[in-house]
């Protein structure tokens, strides 16, 4: 399951930036005491009673406001809002109600979003005392906390959780498919080329598509939702204050959501900083990936060619050995088709269940030809293994002390796993844990 998205926002100085550091457990957001500080959206991964969660920070609202930099803030906070599944409207005790609030509320309300008023800054039995003003803005969750002191974040986390269960997931008769990739690597001109209609603007300037885009669609029977996403550029080449830099949130969202991601490459060109970024967020959101080489049409060959670009990026990504490559032209549809088969092929790896029986059979055979790690006159004993989930497979393997183990022999242990049973296009997991831990502790 996705991690859920957590919108953090209000109007300017409210204590929004605080309050993400104290949640993130880290000096992420710029704090600053004037107004405006936080010009773009900043987005951390938290936990809270083992509830893991997305916190999204954005700029401060002005409704009502024409200067350009506070528009583009007020656009900014209007895709996290899009985007988010709980949205934390913080207001200010010690200013207490003031019509930009009535404003914003008017926003979340147009949301449909599960919205929680945290009234910020409440220090006193004075600032207690105002918090029942809030209630005025037509939410029924509202919480009093202090984020610059710490009280009332616990009871404030408590009521994000609560409505984890209530998120809803994709629909799960359609197959979600997430295009992602850096700018101008042909993301659009895919889509179009798959959906047989200009959906998405195709441009060469990069950073055309703005907008994590949605489109069903059926083929041969199974209905698909192909997400056209922004392109991820590097931060410093993003200008500031600018629409682009506000969407990456969006892309992030589409890939956590999806079944499947086309990672796009851009054959004319080498494999990026950026594109290694990518591809590792989508191995640590456990998500089946393809490796499309788009504009393949644009490079001379020779014989030896493809088997060149095949082992060149292998050995590039190779932390996503896994997915499979796949060469192809979005200008022209050349070997475009192919893409269903893979994605199809991915789609039944990744909810692959292998018995406890032949897991169990496959680690014996593991460790006839390798020795198990020691330690300190200890051997690394396993007794057995089973699968635990899958989306991606995990595997759980139980030995007698896991600090024996040592990266090297675990590395061996998942790609003997992955030899054995066909796991082309996922990722897995592979955990080791001492016999006596309990089921809750895995």
């Amino acid at each position: 399951m996705s991690k859920p998205l957590v919108a953090l926002v209000g109007r300017p100085n409210v204590g929004k930036s605080t309050l993400f550091n104290k949640i993130c457990r880290k000096r992420i957001a710029i704090i600053e005491d004037t107004p405006g500080v936080t010009r773009d959206r900043i987005f951390q991964d938290a936990e809270w009673l083992d509830h893991q969660f997305t916190l999204i920070d954005t700029g401060g609202i002005e409704p009502d406001s024409d200067d350009e930099i506070l528009v583009q803030m007020r656009e900014q906070a209007n895709l996290a809002i899009e985007a988010a599944d709980v949205i934390v409207f913080l207001t200010d005790a010690k200013s207490g109600l003031v019509a930009a609030d009535y404003e914003v509320a008017d926003m979340l309300r147009n949301s449909s979003k599960p919205v929680i008023v945290a009234v910020n800054k409440v220090e006193s039995r004075n600032d207690n005392d105002q918090v029942y003003d809030f209630y005025q803005l037509g939410f029924s969750e509202v919480v009093s906390i202090s984020a610059e002191q710490s009280l009332g974040i616990g009871d404030l986390l408590d009521e994000i959780i609560s409505h984890f269960d209530k998120v809803n997931e994709p629909d799960q008769e359609s197959i979600f498919i997430a295009i992602a990739g850096k700018p101008n690597v042909g993301k659009s001109s895919l889509s179009n080329y798959i959906l047989g209609q200009n959906r998405s603007i195709v441009s060469n300037i990069p950073g055309t598509t703005r907008d994590a885009i949605d489109t069903p669609f059926v083929r041969d029977g199974k209905h698909y939702v192909i997400t056209d996403t922004a392109g991820m550029r590097k931060r410093g080449r993003i200008e500031r204050d600018s629409i682009e830099r506000y969407s990456v949130v969006r892309s992030l969202a589409a890939i956590r959501r999806s079944d499947v991601v086309l990672l796009l490459l851009d054959a004319t060109e080498e494999v990026s900083e950026q594109d290694l970024k990518i591809a590792s967020f989508i191995q640590e959101e456990g998500k089946p990936c393809i490796l499309v080489i788009n504009k393949w049409d644009a490079v001379e060959k020779d014989t030896y060619t493809i088997e060149e670009y095949k082992e060149k990026i292998g050995r590039e990504l190779s932390f996503i050995s896994y997915a499979p490559q796949i060469y192809i032209s979005a200008k022209t549809g050349q070997r475009v088709h192919k893409l269903f088969e893979l994605i199809d092929m991915c789609l039944e790896n990744t909810t692959r269940r292998i018995s406890t029986g032949l897991l169990n059979d496959c680690i014996r055979d593991a460790v006839i030809s390798v020795e198990t790690p020691t330690r300190m006159g200890r051997k690394l004993k396993i007794y057995y293994s089973t699968q635990v989930a899958v989306k991606p497979p995990t595997f759980v393997i139980f030995v007698n002390d896991v600090e024996i183990l040592n990266d090297s022999f675990s590395r061996y242990i998942k790609n003997y796993i992955r030899r054995t049973f066909d796991f082309t296009g996922t990722p897995i997991n592979v955990y080791f844990r001492n016999r006596n831990e309990s089921k809750e502790n895995k």
